[in-house]
């Protein structure tokens, strides 16, 4: 069956002034919190859903005319202690435990309960005429009301399931779209006619005909690339959502202490940056309060493997490099190497490793720091270059030693390509993204050191808090309308 071309997208405009991101409660949805959009006033009653080789993340929005009860004011706490990003716990780097909402909170009930604004709204009098068993007149007046208010408010929402289990991923569209038809007090049928499902990544073309059988919706879908630049675009937009590592690490690096850098003959000779170290040291967490789209820009999106995009000054991109070693690789080993089941749960057992019982360090080749090139003794030299020992009995390795080594490996790995292309394209904010990073501090921190160390200062990566979303927050901002009006 041929693909039909991708139709032309109109994107929707979405007013960001006065956007809070809210709290949750879990740490497995610390990288989906909802955004409350106070200012929005468009009717949505589509969905959009990007599907990865890993993962599929769906993203729609409820409408709530008034803001939640105890959203996360400010959005985040900004911090300049450097043991808020070296937590033992797998959490982001961004978590202020201390404004957490209550389970009966308005971010868990706006998720769990919200309803999608049906088309059908927009049109009062064919909708009074289609619905029997209801007052007519309060319906009417509803409508009315609704109208003039303009349903000012709501939330973005969002959620992620495992590819492999795309089934659940389906039933949860299928009980929201119910579920709207229901607050809405519409049927079923003219609810369906008025949702959209707006699909991106290689499962919108895999799963097509399943999202369109089982849903019985509209189905689009949508450039891959072109929706994870607009999604980047809309979420920089967003207060608190971008954050980095503050520049105290790369001051300590390049201007360290008198008592402990070597002496030069020549006093204004700086000394040399050290190499990266396998466990970069903690500091400081900065986010960008007052935000604004910051072009040119490299996108590194870490999924199942990696993308490296350049965007242009005027919003153009292009996808200059990647790699197949990405959050998939790391996955599938870790899967093989270790009993656990879930991304979560490898990253949290990672924490409890000590990577250098399966590395190799600078340390187990010279018996002490090679100072000439700048190697500390306990940096790694070859990753699981202990494992292999010729002639002798095989060890055994621990999952959290095995978890940690490979999580360093594949993170070193990217953030020295990300810093090449970075280079070669001269930029100097890099911006990554995807459901690998999963807010976990190891890896920011292995990310951002590396790209301080290797710019020398002069580059910097940013973060955000709904990494994984883009495509699916673009493939939501990339609405299309009908070609022809009825």
């Amino acid at each position: 069956m041929s693909i039909p071309s991708l139709p032309s997208a109109k994107v929707i405009h979405v007013d960001t002034r006065g956007a809070v991101i809210l709290s949750e409660e879990s740490p497995e949805t610390r990288d989906s919190r909802g955004i409350y959009l106070p200012n929005y006033i468009e009717p949505v009653s589509h969905i959009a859903v990007d599907v990865g080789g890993s993962l599929a993340k769906v993203v729609y929005f409820t409408r709530s005319p008034e803001p939640p009860s105890s959203p996360s004011l400010p959005a985040t706490r900004v911090s300049s202690t450097a043991n808020d990003v070296s937590s033992s716990r797998s959490i982001s780097p961004l978590d202020d435990t201390s404004s957490t909402c209550s389970s009966s909170s308005a971010p868990s009930n706006s998720k769990h309960n919200g309803a999608l604004t049906p088309l059908i709204l927009d049109h009062p009098h064919h909708a009074v005429n289609s619905l029997s068993g209801i007052d007519h007149g309060l319906l009417r007046e509803s409508f009315l009301r609704r109208k003039v208010q303009h349903f000012p408010g709501g939330s973005l929402n969002f959620e992620r399931f495992e590819t492999d289990n795309i089934n659940d991923c389906v039933e949860f569209i299928q009980s929201l779209i119910e579920r709207s038809a229901n607050v809405n007090g519409v049927s079923i049928d003219d609810m369906r006619k008025g949702v959209k499902i707006m699909a991106t990544g290689g499962g919108a073309h895999k799963f097509y005909e399943l999202f369109r059988g089982e849903l019985r919706v509209e189905v689009r879908r949508e450039d891959e690339m072109a929706c994870l630049i607009e999604g980047l675009k809309f979420i920089t937009l967003i207060p608190d959502e971008a954050y980095y590592f503050s520049d105290e690490l790369i001051q300590s690096v390049s201007h360290p202490s008198t008592a402990s850098a070597p002496k030069a003959a020549d006093s204004t000779v700086k000394p040399p940056l050290e190499r990266p170290s396998p466990n970069p040291p903690a500091y400081g967490v900065t986010f960008e309060h007052h935000p604004t789209t910051q072009l040119p820009c490299l996108l590194v999106n870490i999924g199942s493997g990696v993308s490296i995009i350049k965007v242009d000054e005027d919003g153009s991109f292009e996808r200059v490099s990647g790699t197949s070693l990405g959050g998939g690789t790391l996955w599938g080993l870790l899967s093989l190497l270790t009993p656990a089941t879930t991304f979560d749960e490898m990253l949290a057992i990672s924490e409890r490793g000590d990577n250098s019982t399966v590395d190799m360090l600078v340390g187990d080749i010279y018996g002490q720091d090679y100072s000439k090139l700048g190697l500390k003794s306990t940096m790694i030299a070859s990753t699981f270059g202990k494992v292999f020992k010729k002639g002798g009995e095989k060890k055994k390795f621990s999952a959290e030693d095995i978890s940690k080594s490979l999580l360093y490996a594949v993170s070193n790995n990217i953030g020295q390509i990300a810093y090449m292309n970075a280079e070669k394209y001269n930029l100097d904010r890099i911006y990554f993204g995807g459901c690998f990073i999963r807010g976990h501090a190891a890896t920011i921190s292995t990310l951002s050191y590396a790209i301080r160390f290797w710019s020398k200062g002069t580059k910097r990566a940013l973060f955000l808090r709904h990494e994984g979303f883009l495509g699916s927050i673009g493939a939501w901002i990339r609405n299309i309308e009908p070609e022809e009006a009825e």
